[in-house]
């Protein structure tokens, strides 16, 4: 992907986790987490360190979860942390991973 057109894909992104692979060995060779358009932290080591630094992120502003990726969230969070009490439509969606 040229540079202007990330460039502009990350500033109309208001969160993310992005990663650049390389064509010839599609493995992932840069990620990185987009808040509010800016690129907070780059040349992370692997997606799942994304993924926790986007929810250390979340929580050290104070910021609320997408609508639409909010029982995507709670999964991730409450999986691991409390293992129950989860929502309706969440223990739908945890069923169905376990399958």
């Amino acid at each position: 992907m040229e540079e202007n057109l990330l460039q502009s894909a990350i500033e109309k992104t208001t969160m993310c986790i992005f990663m650049i692979k390389d064509t010839a060995d599609n493995k992932a060779h840069y990620v990185g987490i987009v808040l509010e358009g800016v690129a907070v932290l780059q040349d992370l080591d692997s997606v799942a360190l994304a993924t926790s630094m986007l929810f250390g992120l979340i929580y050290a502003l104070n910021l609320q979860y997408l609508t639409k990726l909010c029982f995507t969230f709670e999964i991730l969070q409450k999986l691991e942390l409390d293992g129950g009490e989860l929502s309706i439509k969440a223990q739908n969606i945890k069923s169905k991973l376990h399958q």
